[in-house]
């Protein structure tokens, strides 16, 4: 836990009593925040709790109907972007925003180029300057090179040195890992803390609850459009984090029954890729949850999507239920019974425009076919079934896809696929970029299929997560099975070495 110490000081910003609705939607019923100079203030809650809303207000793309902003003492009331940035307020989305076809230093002065004596644009300037920021935020970059190819981690360095050449005091981090691998997000950490030492005030928005307690000094927690919630992260543990979330106590929050494992449900041998893996062998038993743990790059979705027969392999077997599938043929693969679940659910896994009953049963459409026309009953009767059974929150089951929140989209990803009656679940980042009530939902489904027989191997970067679900766990370093550590055995030391390739001798290959 980050332990920095942040002296009582007056707020860089404070937010009143701050509302908003759209129509009859009340999205926002009493916003309340106060940010001090020198620290990490974590912004939690499910999605629908209100943090973008707050967010938008605070970044002057929403005008609050009542409340009242305060910066540095001074009432200030925003009615536009531009508003916000001139009082000191960057926001850093998860995305960053930014002009493909222009060099790092173009993006940072957009709009505000220096000139020199004749009125022309003072590149050498404008490149020294930047070349400053960038050195000050300790990263290799150059105010020259094009943003097109760079990494979604170097362009959030970007918008991070485009506050800062506004002088920002205050900044706001939406989601700012959600793309990250663990270098980056590492390197992200570093980047923060510095500019926190620096007495910037920085909100930080995350779903991930280990991101609070390592860079985080202070949690204020929405529910249902209001501040539920506030204290010192020192104060608070993960349980009481989500009770506070989610609005009731949860008994745990991974709730994997203790199953005797049965008979080998996927088996895979010698699997090997030129380049990308090799000789990666293992077994998922029925009733076990197989986690395939490493950093990004390791293999693991790679190995996933070869299993499943996306991506060609050079050598190996993969045997479901005892019959072997040919390599390359995802549908004799759904046949003999495996499903995946992708890690790009919103590429991968849903068509956006098509509503939720169809993506819901796109992968069986055949069973609801009749004279060549699909049945809209046994489609509707289907979608509502498995909706059911996962907890979908869909009002309108004709609505498209993507009205739904990222928790839900996973559901529907989850329902199409076990729809088929797999005998195995491939998942890779089950719970990526979703909030603490929807992970709950998601882990308690994950449960409830192994307790039915059903054998799944997750991908996961969330260290956390492979703790608490899987039966077992596989680590994988540059393209092969470093370790296998028992659920008894396992912990993020364990884990992380093997991913490193620093395994401990006792710990056991993989079959």
């Amino acid at each position: 836990m980050d332990t920095h110490d942040t002296s009582p000081s007056a707020p860089r910003l404070a937010l009143r009593g701050a509302s908003k609705s759209f129509g009859l939607v009340r999205a926002l019923v009493d916003g309340n925040l106060v940010l001090l100079p020198g620290q990490v203030h974590a912004l939690l809650g499910e999605n629908g709790a209100g943090k973008s809303t707050l967010v938008k207000i605070l970044a002057g793309a929403h005008t609050p109907d009542a409340g009242e902003l305060q910066i540095d003492g001074v009432a200030r009331r925003f009615t536009s972007p531009a508003d916000a940035r001139n009082a000191g307020i960057a926001v850093i989305y998860q995305e960053p925003t930014l002009f493909f076809d222009l060099s790092i230093a173009e993006n940072i002065f957009m709009g505000r180029q220096p000139v020199d004596r004749f009125g022309r644009i003072d590149y050498d300037a404008m490149h020294r300057e930047v070349a400053n920021l960038l050195a000050s935020l300790g990263v290799d970059l150059k105010p020259q090179q094009l943003v097109r190819g760079l990494s979604i981690a170097d362009q959030q360095v970007i918008e991070i040195a485009k506050a800062l050449s506004l002088n920002a005091s205050v900044l706001i981090m939406d989601e700012p890992t959600a793309a990250l691998s663990l270098p980056e997000v590492e390197r992200l950490f570093a980047i923060v803390r510095a500019l926190r030492d620096r007495g910037a005030a920085i909100l930080f928005i995350t779903h991930r609850l280990e991101e609070v307690f390592a860079l985080a000094q202070h949690v204020t927690i929405m529910r249902d459009g209001a501040k539920v919630f506030d204290a010192p992260t020192a104060e608070m543990t993960t349980a009481k984090i989500v009770a506070k979330m989610v609005g009731r106590d949860l008994d745990t929050f991974y709730p994997k029954a203790r199953i005797e494992p049965g008979e080998v449900k996927l088996s895979v041998r010698w699997l090997t890729r030129i380049g990308v893996f090799k000789d990666v062998s293992f077994d998922v038993r029925a009733g076990e949850i197989v986690a395939l743990a490493g950093l990004v790059g390791a293999g693991r979705s790679e190995v996933a999507r070869a299993i499943f027969g996306i991506d060609p392999l050079d050598g190996g077997e993969v045997h479901v239920a005892g019959r072997r599938i040919a390599h390359g043929r995802p549908d004799l693969a759904v046949a003999a019974g495996l499903a995946m679940v992708p890690e790009d659910r919103r590429e991968q896994g849903l068509a956006l425009e098509l509503s939720i009953a169809r993506n819901a049963s796109m992968t069986v459409l055949g069973r609801l076919t009749r004279f060549g026309l699909i049945s809209r009953q046994r489609e509707v009767s289907l979608a509502r079934d498995w909706g059911a059974r996962l907890r979908l929150k869909a009002s309108d089951l004709d609505a498209p896809v993507a009205t739904l929140s990222g928790g839900n989209q996973q559901k529907v990803v989850l329902g199409k696929w076990l729809a088929t009656g797999p005998h195995v679940l491939i998942v890779d980042e089950p719970t990526r970029g979703i909030d603490v009530g929807a992970k709950a939902e998601v882990y308690a489904a994950l449960s409830d299929l192994v307790s039915g027989g059903m054998a799944v191997l997750m991908i996961s970067s969330e260290l956390p997560e492979v703790l608490g679900m899987a039966d077992r766990v596989l680590v994988m370093h540059e393209g092969r099975i470093s370790a296998e550590i028992a659920r008894a055995e396992a912990s993020e030391e364990r884990i992380m070495s093997a991913a490193l390739g620093h395994a401990d001798s006792h710990l056991g290959r993989a079959a």
